[in-house]
Formats: structure tokens, sequence, C-alpha cells
């Protein structure tokens, strides 16, 4: 009998199924953690050269961000939804359900990512106000975002393409087009910023340029045919239930983004309280743990369709291997991380500013964070699994505890008791209370996981005796 030559969503199946949990984690976490890191450190990039305009203006990226990180949220939302549903719909060998929910969720993302861009554009001045702009940062907050609102249906394509790659489990080719933007727009910011003389609108022309320029080369690996799934108009669901359901499996990373766009609302507002050297000293910390952060969770994204394929395809011993594993990694990278920005606080911040009383405060705070920050691997792990496999309402409660459920009460609270070392406290606290509750989450996960694989181990056992 002749053999047939095995489909891309056969083979890829066979690899996320059967190689080493522990080795297919390394393979998908290294190129999304570089990803992450180049997104990271191209954002650090736009702060460091900002900075040297001044704290306002440094002040003013800070306020922006707050902006930014609604468009992450929906970007992830429907970018994790549809990754999440497409390693779990090929993991059960549903290929055309897989293609539908690729095409549905990018068209309509970018089609939200258009009606804020008119939005925003259309009542700028009272938006930035909300956001935090102090008289004296609004004007910067207005020249860069202009050209950064014009690129938002941009930045959320970028979110929405990554992650249905690497749901996938096609990181590699994810993070081409990731770390290509990143490093342009890397050489771009000083070129615009200080050679054509623009000054803030340079750096936002820079990030406008190289997403562009990200989001086209990822679009090829679908052009190109380099990808499982396709992103056609024709496979658009005319089904509210599909748009439902990626929202729906997506919510935990609305709800992780959404809140931290709004604790960074709440975090620019109470700091700028305290004057723009505040202000500025926490929008230079933010960006320094996004770094930190981005490698948690570049080795969870990593994880993540290990997890799915492997849990919808009910080998539940390797999503435990590989769960136990990436926790290990995340939290020994992270630690090492924290304890070099530990030691070198200061200098940290001296590298992007030179005010002594914006690197002073930044400094206690960088502190304060590093000794709490690598306790949050327990909780992105926890998010991360649950999510991958569809347990959506433990898994958007677990990401709404750092941004939001500790966070807001928090900001309103340490500041009033504190002064100023309670805004630099805010995170930290937060940080450490949501490891707290994620403890008995993560026993759980490993609780169900051995139950399922002992309930799978019977039923061979039962099928095996029927047969005989």
């Amino acid at each position: 009998m002749e053999s047939r030559e095995l489909t891309k969503e056969e083979k890829q199946y066979i690899k996320m199924t059967t190689g080493s949990p522990r080795k297919l984690v390394i393979k998908l976490g290294i190129p999304t953690i570089t990803s992450m890191l180049i997104t990271a450190i191209y954002n650090i990039s736009d702060t460091f050269f900002v900075s040297q305009l001044g704290k306002s203006a440094s002040g003013a990226v800070g306020v922006v961000f707050g902006l930014t990180a609604i468009i992450q949220a929906i970007g992830f939302t429907f970018g994790m939804g549809s990754s999440s549903l497409i390693s779990s719909l090929l993991g059960q060998k549903k290929g055309e359900e897989a293609q539908k929910t690729a095409s549905s969720g990018f068209y309509f993302a970018i089609s939200i990512g258009a009606i804020i861009t008119i939005i925003t554009l259309a009542f700028m001045e009272p938006i930035l106000k909300l956001l935090g702009a102090t008289p004296t940062v609004l004007p910067y907050a207005k020249s860069y975002v202009t050209y950064i609102s014009i690129g938002f249906p941009i930045m959320i394509a970028t979110f929405v393409l990554n992650n249905i790659l690497r749901g996938e489990g096609k990181a590699k080719l994810a993070m081409i087009g990731l770390t290509s933007g990143g490093i342009l727009n890397m050489l771009l910011d000083p070129l615009f910023i200080n050679g054509f003389n623009l000054g803030i609108s340079g750096a936002a022309i820079a990030t406008l340029i190289s997403q562009s320029v990200g989001v086209i080369l990822l679009l090829s690996m679908f052009i190109f045919r380099r990808t499982i799934t396709t992103l056609s108009i024709r496979l658009v669901s005319k089904s509210f239930k599909t748009y439902l359901e990626i929202v729906k499996v997506g919510l935990p990373s609305l709800f992780r983004q959404g809140l931290a766009s709004i604790a960074s609302i709440l975090l620019n507002r109470t700091a700028g309280t305290y004057g723009d050297s505040a202000l500025s000293a926490m929008t230079i910390v933010s960006k320094v743990f996004m770094v930190i952060f981005s490698v948690g969770l570049g080795i969870g994204q990593g994880y993540q369709p290990v997890c799915g394929y492997n849990f919808f395809a009910k080998k539940y011993g390797r999503v435990k291997e590989a769960l136990r594993f990436t926790y290990l990694s995340s939290t020994i990278f992270m630690t090492c991380l924290c304890v070099l920005v530990f030691l070198l606080s200061t200098e940290v911040m001296r590298f992007f500013i030179d005010d002594e009383e914006v690197i002073r405060i930044g400094s206690r705070a960088l502190r304060y964070q590093c000794i709490t920050l690598p306790f949050l691997s327990l909780n992105v792990m926890c998010n991360m699994t649950f999510q991958s496999i569809r347990y959506k309402w433990r898994s958007t409660f677990l990401s709404s505890l750092r941004q939001g459920v500790f966070f807001i009460p928090l900001v309103f609270i340490l500041p009033n008791v504190l002064g100023l070392d309670g805004v630099e406290l805010i995170q930290a606290s937060s940080d450490f209370l949501t490891f707290l509750v994620s403890i008995p989450f993560f026993i759980f996960i490993f609780k169900m996981l051995k139950e399922k694989e002992e309930k799978e181990k019977i039923e061979i056992v039962q099928m095996d005796d029927s047969i005989v």
C-alpha cells in the first residue's frame, strides 16, 4: 500500500505531541523571549532618547503608555484568544476551524484599531489629560501621540499575527517580524529625534515606520504559505459565537493588559502630584521592568502552545513536565536579572537621565520591585496554563490580580499613608500579594492534571480489555 505524504498540520501535531516537552518549550521559548526582549528594549530606546529631551518629555512617554496599553490589551485579547483556540483546535485535528479562527480574529481586531485611531485624533487633549498629563507634559504628549495613534491598527495586527504564529508552534517566524521591527526602531530613534531634529515626534515616527515594516514581514509568512493557517476575508466568520469564543478565551489578556492601562493611568496621576520628577522616574522604572518581565512572559508564551496541543491531545503527563520545567526556568532567569538590577539600580537610572531627583526616586522603586518580581512567575504560569486549556474564569481572575484587584486599592492607600514612598511601593506590594493568592491555583493545576492522567490510563486499560 502506497504511503501518503503528511500535511503540514499533521507534521506539526506529531512534533508538538511526541517531542520532548522541555526541548519544545526551549525551542519555542527562545525566539519568543528574543521577540519580547527586543520589543521591551525598543520601548526602552524610546524612553532613553526621549529622556535626553528632559523629564517632561520622559513623562509624556509614560502618559501615552496608558493609551498604548489599551491597544496592547485589544491586540493580546484577539491574539491570545485566537492563539489558544488555534493550538487546541490543531491538537484536536480540527484544521478548518483553526483557519476560520485565525482570519476572524485578525480582521476584526484591526477594524477596532482603526476606530480607536479616529477617536484618539478627534479627542486628543481631553484623553491625554485623563491619562495624567500635567500642563508641562501635555505639549510633548500631544506631539508623541499624534503619530503613535496612526499606527494603532498596525500595532494590533502585530500582536495578533505574532500570537497566531505562536499558537501554531511557529515561534521562529513570529520572532522574525517582531525583532526586525524592534531593531529598526532602535536605529531610527536617534536619526529622527536628533539627526532630523524632530524631537519627541521623531520617536513616534520611528516607531510607526518600524511597526509597519514588522507587520509586513509577519504578513509575508501567511502570504507565502509558511504557516498552517491562512488569513482570508472569505474565511471570516459571520457568526457572533466565533468572536465571542475568541474574546472569552482572550479575556484574561484583556483583563491583564486593560488593567495595566488603568494602573498606568492611576500611577501617572498619583506620581504627577509629586511633580514631573516622580512621573519621569516611575515611567523609567516601568520600562526597565518591562524588560525583566518579558523574560518570564516569553518563556511562558513558549510553553503555551505545548500546553494547548498536549492537553487537548490528552497527554497530561507531558503538560505537567512542560509546566514544571517552564516555571523553574522562568523563576531562575527573573531572579538573576532582578539581583543584577537591584545592585545597579542607581546606575540603571543614571543611564536614562541626568537628574538627581529622578534618579533618587527611581532607584528606590527599582529595588523594591526587584525583591518581589521573581515571585510573579507563579502567577504567570497559572494564568497561561488556564488560558491554554480554556479554564477561562480562573485565568481571568488570576490575570486581574496584579494590576487590578490589588494594584488599584493600593494606589489610593499607600501614597496616602506613606507619601512618595508609598508610590514607589505600589507595584512591589501588588506583586507579592498576587503571588500569595496564586499558590493554591498552582497546586490545583498539578492535582487536576494528575487526576486526568490516571483517568486516561484507566480508560485505555478498559478499552484494551474490551478488545480482548
